[in-house]
């Protein structure tokens, strides 16, 4: 699928440094929404509404097309990975797109999932399958709500080989939530984490235009300073000493910030400083104001104040709801 550059021809991608991007890598947070495998027969098409957060579509094994219907289709051959926008509808499809006419409409005819319905297998047609793809939805974070892929409007299309190795972690991370054995999650988001380091891995030796899509690679001067951010969110930052660190102004740096990030360096380090908190109260090894302190805040009351707007409850709340298996934090 082409991308369309807005960058002029003689203008280079600039991208951030490799240590910069190694620092935000190891704070990216991953967590696994949904996650099946999806298996198509000739003459047979698979519908897939696409819920709210991206989505993950590798294909294991055929050929085939992912169809949308706004947009081109995508050629599917094995190793082919697609990352797909929020609320995006689309088929799977052996035939060519179109070749099974407008009208056809493909249930899932046989479906055998978990308990908790996210994981297992969906299938359209009879056995053998010719087209076989492990699809899911996923939450790629900083903080409690910087999304490594907003703005993200069309696909990312990217072509791997069994050297790559891609398909064994994503088997794994089924394997794992399918056998709902303990810390199922956490490693699951580990495996997709791995994925999602190759995709940016490649991203840095691509000449295509779509690694300008990434938000924290869409601007490298903004990156510098929210890699600054995430590598210390107890620091005492500031809009100006951050505006130093990316080399801007601080009205250019304001700006240019709300817009990779759309929200401010304020309330962006206010959610990294949550994240570190909520991780430390999970591992329930330090005391509140231990975890205040670590944060950033000096005094309790502007931290239970802080994390109540961004979890919406109070610590001890949030540790239960942790505890019991109500809500996950990332890896």
């Amino acid at each position: 699928m082409a991308n369309v550059s807005t960058s002029a021809p003689d203008q280079p991608l600039v991208r951030p440094s490799t240590a910069e991007l190694n620092r935000l890598l190891a704070t990216l947070e991953v967590k696994v929404v949904r996650l099946t495998e999806c298996l198509v027969s000739r003459g047979w098409r698979l519908e897939v509404t696409g819920p709210d957060a991206p989505g993950i579509h590798y294909n294991l094994v055929g050929e085939g097309w992912l169809v949308f219907e706004n947009q081109a289709p995508i050629a599917l051959r094995p190793h082919t990975l697609i990352i797909v926008p929020p609320n995006l509808d689309f088929a799977l499809e052996v035939n060519g797109p179109g070749a099974l006419g407008p009208n056809v409409r493909v249930e899932n005819r046989r479906r055998v999932v978990s308990p908790a319905d996210n994981f297992g297998r969906r299938e359209a047609g009879e056995p053998p399958p010719e087209l076989i793809l492990i699809c899911g939805y996923f939450q790629a974070i900083y903080g409690a709500s910087i999304d490594l892929f907003m703005g993200l409007t069309t696909p990312i299309v990217e072509q791997f080989d069994a050297a790559d190795r891609l398909d064994d972690a994503l088997r794994k991370a089924l394997d794992e939530l399918l056998a709902q054995e303990i810390g199922d999650g956490a490693m699951a988001a580990a495996l997709l984490k791995q994925v999602m380091v190759m995709l940016l891995r490649r991203s840095l030796a691509s000449n295509e235009t779509w690694v300008e899509r990434f938000s924290i690679l869409s601007d490298p001067q903004v990156a510098r300073a929210f890699a600054d951010m995430v590598e210390r969110p107890g620091a005492a930052h500031t809009v100006q000493s951050l505006a130093r660190s990316a080399g801007l102004s601080r009205s250019v740096f304001m700006e240019r910030f709300r817009h990779v990030f759309s929200k401010t360096p304020m309330a962006a380090l206010r959610d990294l400083r949550m994240r570190r908190a909520a991780r430390e109260l999970v591992a329930g090894q330090a005391s509140l104001d231990q975890i205040a302190y670590d944060a950033g805040y000096r005094d309790r009351t502007g931290f239970l104040r802080a994390f109540r707007k961004v979890y919406g409850c109070a610590p001890a709340e949030f540790r239960a709801a942790v505890d019991k298996g109500d809500l996950f934090v990332g890896v």
